[in-house]
């Protein structure tokens, strides 16, 4: 069942938690808008004057003041407006850095499986694209709500001390236009809400093409991929349409209402009795402030358009925000671990399916032990790689570390003692040298790292490269091959020198040469460690203390390389599949 959306209301108070650090500058701009927009209202009042005084009875005095009253008003007005999109800027963009770096936080926070239900372009649109629509509605829609919001109250109020007969129409328009603005922004809500998810769309369409571009290109999707943006990005558009369409219909009809007010004004005016109570400056001065009515009400009604958008990209923002973090109850320290390891009795499910995915696994590690899961794909072997530094909770049975159950450790301490190579590597936009001491604790000489990078071979490639260790190696790598790559991620993890190793397929994207040199490094890497060790090529784990046979979440066989041939079973058949007649 969906949780109710929150009102507008109560998200704006959330979204003022975020700008009370910089209300100085929101109350700056509050007292500069308002002046603003009240120093207009007064050119207006003071209109009537400059007619039926200066002109009308010629007070050549007067007259001679207005330039230098209008100097001195309008050099007001323009220090007043600097002053307010100022503060007004600086303090939106700083309530929105808040929130993205809360956001990023958070998201890094999230547990593995919230990341598995949501697209990366989904979430990379919360922080990008929903962000700056928040910082759209508290600077920019919240500068035209004060200006706009405080000139029509000025010129009301300058209506009603001239003649209050005339401008009492107001008091029957008034609820008329709040009736179209609460609907027109309930509209904006809904629309703008959908448009958070298209947006999402877009960006998650974009970014798949821009990762999978290879996959594109050498399969001849170029035109899959088009009509697919094609349909989010159209979907998109027709969402654009209806907001700009609503806002149009809105300002039309509050503009017609506010024809019907000046025309009420003026019919009002040709009566005698009012004649004689009117001048020429009263009657100019009424209706150049309702000819003035109709731009502010059309900005309000505009504004509201963007403050509604605005609100509904900080619902998705919380939305996010208030999902539960990766929770940690653990009170164990870890230290010094041994890395003996043993899994009880375990069954596991992913968090929104009903199907066992791990049934009645156990095993034991004796630390500095291998063992090796092998078995087709899909058989769970790489789900027990993730539940040992416990990116999913175990639903039934235990893992244990020195004794100690895992879910028991605290995430950090649990963590620091297991190091991960897997098939899919993660490098960052960053040099050599930096990915591989990436989230090194303590200090880290230049000897070290480059002793580290010799052991897995990174050294080798590394030093026909323009900066060595230095070189910026693009998003994810894209300078290098698979192989060098792989290397790369195998350094990182002896540099950790964790006591428990997870090889999950680490050897797949290495050619035969590169596969010898790096077994090697991996020999090197497996001394006096842990490690499980996940692989289809079965000739890397010959050498392994125990290989568990897995077959659709269960262990059918276990035992040593040359027992299990001798069984003449399941993995006896593996091996023969990957080595024929040779086996």
């Amino acid at each position: 069942m969906t949780a109710p959306q929150p009102s507008t209301t109560a998200t704006f108070r959330r979204l003022m938690r975020y700008m009370k650090p910089y209300r100085g500058g929101f109350i700056l701009a509050t007292f500069g808008m308002i002046g603003y927009a009240l120093i207009d209202a007064l050119f207006i009042a003071k209109f009537g004057d400059f007619i039926d005084r200066g002109i009308a009875e010629k007070d050549y005095d007067y007259l001679a003041m207005i330039p230098l009253a209008l100097i001195l008003m309008f050099t007001i007005r323009g220090i007043l407006n600097f002053i307010a999109t100022y503060c007004l800027h600086w303090a939106g963009t700083h309530v929105v850095k808040d929130l993205r770096q809360q956001l990023f936080e958070h998201m890094i926070k999230l547990p593995v499986s919230y990341h598995d239900q949501h697209s990366t372009g989904e979430l990379i649109s919360r922080i990008t694209y929903d962000a700056e629509q928040i910082k759209q509605a508290s600077s920019k829609a919240l500068a035209a709500l004060l200006h706009e919001g405080a000139l029509v109250i000025g010129l009301v109020a300058v209506m009603f001390y001239k003649s209050w007969q005339l401008s009492a129409i107001f008091l029957i328009i008034t609820p008329l236009i709040a009736v179209i603005v609460a609907a027109v922004s309930r509209r904006f809500r809904d629309i703008s809400k959908r448009m958070q998810s298209s947006m999402g769309n877009v960006t998650s369409s974009s970014e798949q093409m821009l990762n999978g571009h290879k996959v594109i290109l050498a399969f001849g999707g170029e035109q899959l991929e088009s009509d697919r943006f094609a349909g989010v990005n159209n979907q998109n558009r027709q969402l654009d349409v209806k907001l700009e369409s609503t806002r149009a219909m809105s300002v039309s009809l509050i503009q017609v209402i506010a024809s019907f007010a000046v025309a009420f004004v003026v019919y009002m005016a040709s009566f005698p009795e009012m004649l004689e109570q009117l001048t020429p400056g009263i009657f100019t001065t009424i209706i150049v402030s309702m000819t003035m009515l109709l731009k502010p009400l059309k900005q309000l009604t505009t504004i509201n358009g963007e403050f509604q958008k605005g609100m509904a990209a900080a619902q998705s923002v919380f939305a996010v925000l208030d999902q539960q973090p990766e929770q940690d109850h653990g009170t164990v320290e870890l230290e010094n671990v041994r890395g003996a390891l043993s899994v009880q009795n375990l069954n596991f499910q992913y968090p929104g399916h009903e199907q066992l995915v791990l049934k009645d696994i156990n095993f034991d590690v004796e630390p500095g032990q291998t063992v090796a899961l092998v078995g087709r794909s899909g058989s769970g072997k790489t789900t027990i790689s993730s539940l040992l530094p416990r990116f999913y909770e175990i639903s039934q049975g235990e893992i244990l570390l020195d004794g100690h159950r895992v879910q028991d450790c605290r995430l950090s301490s649990l963590r620091r003692q297991i190091a991960v190579v897997s098939q899919q590597v993660v490098l960052f936009n960053d040099t050599i040298a930096n990915n591989i001491a990436y989230a090194y604790r303590g200090e880290l000489s230049r000897e070290q790292l480059e002793l580290v990078a010799e052991k897995a071979h990174v050294l080798e490639f590394a030093r026909q490269l323009p900066d060595g260790l230095d070189t910026m190696i693009g998003e994810n790598g894209v300078m290098l091959s698979g192989g060098q790559r792989q290397r790369i991620a195998i350094a990182r993890a002896l540099l950790k020198q964790a006591p428990v190793l997870i090889l999950d397929e680490a050897t797949s994207a290495l050619d035969t040469e590169s596969e010898r040199k790096i077994q090697a490094a991996l020999d090197e890497l497996l001394k006096n460690r842990t490690s499980i060790v996940i692989a289809h090529r079965l000739s890397t784990i010959e050498k392994a203390d125990l290989i568990l046979v897995m077959d659709q979440g269960r262990i059918v066989e276990r035992g040593t390389h040359q027992s299990l041939l001798a069984q003449d079973g399941y993995y006896a058949s593996l091996y023969k599949m990957q080595f024929g007649d040779s086996a």
